[in-house]
């Protein structure tokens, strides 16, 4: 694939796609430090939420790492096409924050409310995290 363009780099950079996947990653990190306050967490067995806890931990630094590159990305012209290889990091950030923003509109449940803020401001976002799913695994 090194000789193919990725054209989710350009829905990044030059179509402001890099706003969602931030607002995702951040919502991520977010899920993942309050996982163990998650429903379905405490609905199931209590010895999974401190593996799931551990987990959640490891990968923290990773969003961190992502986000930076992003947002060091935007001036450059080539720095953003590093992130192809961060794709299915990235779809599994948009993966969370769009079923949690549904969850947050289908249950009302407070946790996902908080988690997600103003419900009526992050409606939009699903249709944005919608394009943004497609477009960052297109290569031309």
């Amino acid at each position: 694939m090194s000789d193919k363009i990725w054209l989710g780099g350009i829905y990044l950079k030059e179509e402001g796609g890099y706003e969602i996947i931030l607002r995702s990653l951040l919502h991520y990190k977010k899920r993942l430090m309050t996982v163990d306050k998650s429903p379905e967490i405490k609905d199931s067995a209590a010895m999974f939420g401190g593996i799931l806890k551990q987990a959640a931990m490891k990968t923290i630094p990773q969003i961190d790492e992502i986000s930076q590159k992003i947002q060091e990305s935007l001036p450059e012209s080539q720095l953003v096409n590093t992130l192809n290889e961060n794709i299915p990091f990235l779809q599994k950030a948009l993966a969370s924050y769009e079923a949690d923003i549904k969850k947050a509109q289908d249950t009302g449940h407070e946790y996902y409310l908080n988690l997600i803020g103003n419900l009526s401001s992050v409606k939009n976002d699903l249709e944005l995290i919608k394009i943004a799913r497609s477009k960052i695994k297109e290569y031309e």
